[in-house]
């Protein structure tokens, strides 16, 4: 039997991309499409599940007693994964202090794809070029990408220092560390399916479009590869947070500031009780800034995926120039991108960022690249890097991710929350020709992202607000956001005293909006927190409208699959 899946796919679209200059990339061999068992697949009458405990001690004697197999140990949240019986998965949930939670799939997937020939838009749409110039590259800052791996010596040079920046890797399908393959002038983990290295080359690429700008938002910051997901962008939660636990422990080792998590699973609990949001918390508590896209399963209401949906962290929806590099008057928001609120209240996504029809660098074996040829570029440099272009918000979280390098090399003291409050106070929403919010906080956010904005702002408390992370861990405080809904289903915002804030665009019917308009500056601050009280109902049931309600012990099904960041239209 199949444990559950989520399957975590990156949004992406591809195009004819001209020749950029050089950058080095071996091809890897193709992907070992043989015949296996999928990731998740454990023996007959045995499903996989997180054990936690109060400690990872104690998780794993009680998977020790029934008899059951432990195959993860996930110390960052006192858990292990471990395969069980029906009998001795019932034996565990009767034990005192113990949670069980399906081990649910993740994979990551690329959108549907449009030809044509376009040059990277989003370094200067960003305004990250003109940091460039001064300097401001992502030197002195590490990037880990949790993602598919990484396709071999691709952009590994400094631009300045001429050093190696990508610093090590990690497979958590293996739980093997290191940077070559035995026998083989490979490098590991390997990216066999495409995803990772392609949000990676968003974030990172050094190399130059025809205007000579860099292709990468942060060309400079150093790099860490860890791998969760196999050939097919198929992984599971305890790879996930395998792949985190290396991450908060190596963090030091490598001044690891930054994780991108292009990927995301339909919540099937309140956050504080989903192992991967947990760990991820662990990131945010620690002093590590986490990027998650919103998902891609937009434009319905609250279809932020896991972990985008931890309200700590930076959440990153997807808009497009439309194909018009040079008209920023014409940009819109992505249908696909997914919007908010969460179940609990949150106005997510925090930010949005460029994510429609993105140049990114992929192997022409990869996964991807044999499944949707026809958008990988017509001709290749010098040292055989392909080119391909995707949409999804895969792609806007690898321009976010990039612009916290940014920030965080000007400014290397700053915490995680200020950080986000940072980006939030510097975005541009998008506007309409009177000035009007063009979209609704629950589909952009505070707006697009401007990266020079960010680096030179002053902004200060004005993100996680009210919140309590140390609390939020220790199961003694949780927490909702400030969206309601009201009896006809439409969703509001209110303010610390539960009024209603009647600003336009802070409420919204649900629907989509096509509304074009350039993305402005003006800020916007609904993401404080307020206590969660046991039974807090909103509209007197915490339903919402669409009559799901998760009670306090709720906790992800054994059956239920899920998609992160689908495959979607090319925008």
């Amino acid at each position: 039997m199949k444990a559950a899946r989520i399957l975590i796919t990156s949004l992406v679209a591809v195009t004819i991309a001209t020749p950029l200059s050089a950058v080095t990339y071996d091809r890897e061999p193709s992907p070992p499409h043989a015949a296996k068992a999928p990731i998740g697949v454990v023996p007959a009458r045995h499903l996989s599940y997180i054990v936690q405990g109060s400690s990872f001690e104690m998780a794993q004697a009680a998977v020790a007693r029934v008899g059951g197999i432990v195959t993860h140990e996930l110390g960052i949240i006192d858990a292990v994964a471990a395969n069980l019986t029906p009998a001795q998965a019932a034996a565990l949930r009767a034990s005192p202090g113990l949670t069980l939670t399906a081990n649910a799939s993740t994979s990551v997937a690329a959108s549907h794809l449009y030809t044509g020939i376009v040059q990277p838009y989003a370094v200067d749409r960003i305004q990250a070029s003109q940091l460039h110039s001064q300097g401001i590259t992502g030197k002195g800052v590490t990037i880990a990408f949790l993602d598919t791996g990484w396709s071999n010596k691709i952009a590994v040079q400094d631009n300045t220092a001429g050093q190696n920046v990508v610093l090590q890797g990690y497979d958590a399908t293996t739980n093997t560390t290191g940077l070559t393959v035995p026998g083989s002038s490979m490098s590991a983990p390997v990216d066999y399916y495409g995803h990772g290295t392609h949000v990676m080359s968003i974030a990172t690429n050094m190399d130059q479009g025809d205007n000579g700008h860099r292709i990468g938002i942060a060309p400079d910051a150093a790099r860490v590869i860890v791998k969760a997901f196999d050939q097919n962008g198929a992984g599971s939660y305890a790879n996930v947070i395998r792949g985190i636990n290396w991450i908060l422990n190596n963090a030091r080792t490598y001044n690891i500031r930054v994780v991108n998590m292009s990927f995301g699973a339909p919540p099937q609990s309140f956050y504080w009780q989903d192992p991967l949001a947990q760990a991820v918390m662990k990131l945010w508590q620690a002093g590590i800034v986490v990027v998650a896209s919103a998902g891609n399963s937009g434009p319905k209401a609250q279809s932020i995926t896991v972990p985008g949906n931890v309200p700590y962290v930076i959440t990153v929806g997807s808009m497009t120039d439309n194909y018009t590099p040079g008209n920023p008057y014409d940009d819109y928001l992505d249908s696909f991108s997914s919007v908010g609120p969460t179940y609990e209240g949150f106005v997510k996504p925090d930010i949005v960022g460029p994510g429609g029809h993105m140049v990114g660098i992929m192997s022409d074996k990869s996964t991807i690249a044999l499944t949707y040829p026809q958008f990988l570029a017509s001709t290749v440099t010098q040292n055989g890097a392909w080119y391909f272009e995707m949409s999804g918000t895969s792609m806007s979280a690898a321009v976010a991710t990039g612009t916290v390098a940014l920030i965080l090399q000007a400014h290397p003291g700053l915490t995680p929350d200020q950080v986000k409050c940072r980006l939030m106070m510097s975005a541009q929403p998008a506007v309409d020709g009177t000035g009007r919010l063009a979209y609704s906080v629950f589909q952009q956010g505070a707006g697009q992202i401007n990266a020079y904005y960010a680096v030179y702002s002053a902004a200060s408390n004005c993100a996680n607000v009210g919140l309590d992370i140390n609390a939020d861990l220790a199961g003694t405080k949780h927490f909702m956001g400030s969206a309601r809904q009201a009896w006809n289903g439409s969703f509001y915002v209110v303010d610390q005293y539960n009024n209603p804030i009647n600003q336009q665009g802070y409420s919204w019917t649900g629907g989509y909006t096509g509304s074009q308009g350039y993305l402005w500056n003006n800020g916007y601050l609904w993401n404080n927190g307020f206590l969660w009280n046991n039974g807090y109902l909103w509209n007197n049931g915490y339903l919402w409208n669409n009559g799901y309600l998760w009670n306090q012990n709720a906790s992800p099904s054994t059956q239920t699959n899920s998609v992160v960041n689908p495959w979607v239209r090319q925008e």
